[in-house]
């Protein structure tokens, strides 16, 4: 596989990737292979050659979140329509977590 380096980046471009990387929970190696997915995708059309929904919110940050993820806003209102009465009571984790301790 082809290597690619990038020389004279500013400091402050360097650190802004770290940033990000650190953000998106990747390496710098991994954010880097991220933004070239995308600009590759972007560039030749290809559907569905990102992982990741394209678009950049007003300050140029992605502003997509994963295909197919949810947000926990999504999320807490899909259980509220499964559940419309909520989940049966049962006994309170903090009793449990007693009950365990004082088993020993």
């Amino acid at each position: 596989m082809p290597n690619l380096s990038i020389k004279d980046v500013p400091e402050a471009w360097a650190e802004a990737l770290r940033q990000r990387a650190a953000r998106n929970h990747r390496s710098l190696q991994g954010e880097l292979m991220a933004i070239l997915e995308r600009a590759v995708a972007d560039s030749t059309h290809m559907p569905g050659a990102g992982s990741l929904d394209r678009g950049m919110d007003a300050t140029g940050h992605e502003a997509g979140a994963r295909q197919n993820w949810k947000t926990i806003e999504q999320v807490a209102a899909d259980l509220r329509a499964r559940f419309p009465q909520g989940l049966p009571a049962g006994p309170s984790s903090i009793d449990l977590i007693r009950q365990d301790r004082d088993s020993r």
